[in-house]
């Protein structure tokens, strides 16, 4: 059985790829590359590198996610009994999905290195990563993943409709006017760098291969999105230099508070009030927040232990969503619950 090198082009020109990567591309026989649009490309043709490309997968399957298996099977085919080199964009461990798969495979497989974007973007962008960010691919981006009080770097915002997509995602975590930077063939003679609103992020014709767009964190009183910031809140207004009337309550005085904001959230509802509700869910989730955090001040317990209960929970007692347990109707849902909720009694000794 044969073996699969796998080598970085890094994200420019020939003269940033490393010099055993370099050394390891002259010596194949053959130089198995993922897609003929890089940079280093042409200058490795005029040096006589023989290379075959992947770029027609791209058009041959209508779904992208079939595109990177397919690549795949057929490197492992040409590996079955000979060594192979196979190059791709930046370095090989670096957000490249087509090497994740190899390595799952049960051919060896052998990483050579490479240059990462990551290096020239912080250099172009004039930051120092010490202070943390986020790599997220344009492909997998979700509200969810974003951070807010960091930095953020989006790869693969190529064309308009993807940035079109990725802009929409970031409007829904930062402000419409929020300034980010548009990057261009990163390190390479021909980068170029662009700062505007988020708004107009989606502004362009054209194909993109080689852009990323660098999103800058907000300062803490403009992360409303995000739960960290609400818990910040929380904590400093019932610290001891906070406020000094929730300084002065207990669980139990807290709980008449609890009962009148979960009455009006259900006076909300009724009366079909969505900014009311809105407000009102805010209200209930804040005397949570209260309540948790002067639990943790006593020493009963923390929110930590709040949400490690509930994920749990919600995790054991939805099997028919991650596990695949069949249960299609209302019925059938209420008769698994059941039987967890039964198993969870006989496990406590209830």
């Amino acid at each position: 059985m044969g073996k699969i090198e796998i080598v970085g082009l890094g994200s420019s020109e020939l003269n940033q790829i490393p010099l055993g990567v370099y050394k390891k591309i002259k010596e194949a026989t053959k130089l198995y590359v993922r897609t003929e649009d890089h940079p280093a490309v042409k200058e490795l043709q005029a040096e006589g590198i023989d290379m075959a490309f992947f770029d027609d997968y791209y058009e041959k399957f209508e779904a992208f996610d079939q595109v990177y298996p397919a690549i795949v099977e057929e490197l492992l085919q040409l590996s079955e009994t000979d060594t192979i080199v196979y190059a791709v964009p930046g370095h090989p461990m670096v957000a490249e999905r087509t090497v994740q798969l190899l390595l799952e495979s049960e051919r060896t497989v052998e990483v050579i290195g490479g240059k990462s974007f990551i290096d020239d973007m912080f250099q172009t962008l004039e930051l120092d990563p010490v202070d943390g960010f986020q790599l997220l691919d344009a492909f997998d981006l979700s509200m969810d993943t974003i951070q807010t009080s960091q930095s953020v770097i989006i790869m693969q915002v190529f064309n308009q409709l993807m940035a079109s997509e990725v802009k929409l995602t970031l409007m829904e975590k930062y402000p419409d006017e929020h300034l980010v930077c548009v990057v261009d063939a990163a390190g390479s003679r021909m980068e170029k760098k662009q700062w505007m609103p988020l708004f107009e992020l989606d502004r362009f014709e054209g194909v993109y291969n080689l852009r990323s767009v660098y999103i800058p964190a907000l300062v803490r009183d403009e992360q409303t999105t995000s739960f960290s910031l609400l818990q910040y809140y929380a904590d400093a207004i019932t610290s001891e230099t906070g406020d000094a009337w929730i300084r002065e309550q207990t669980p139990e005085t807290l709980l008449p508070y609890l009962k009148e904001e979960t009455q009006e959230l259900m006076e909300a509802f009724e009366n079909d009030d969505i900014e009311n509700v809105i407000e009102e869910l805010g209200d209930v989730l804040m005397q949570v927040l209260y309540q948790a955090n002067l639990a943790e001040r006593d020493g009963s317990f923390t929110l930590e232990e709040v949400l490690a209960s509930i994920n749990r929970k919600l995790r054991r007692r939805h099997p028919h969503v991650f596990d695949g347990v069949e249960a299609n109707t209302p019925e059938e849902v209420d008769i698994l619950w059941q039987k967890i909720k039964k198993q969870e009694k006989e496990e406590r000794g209830f």
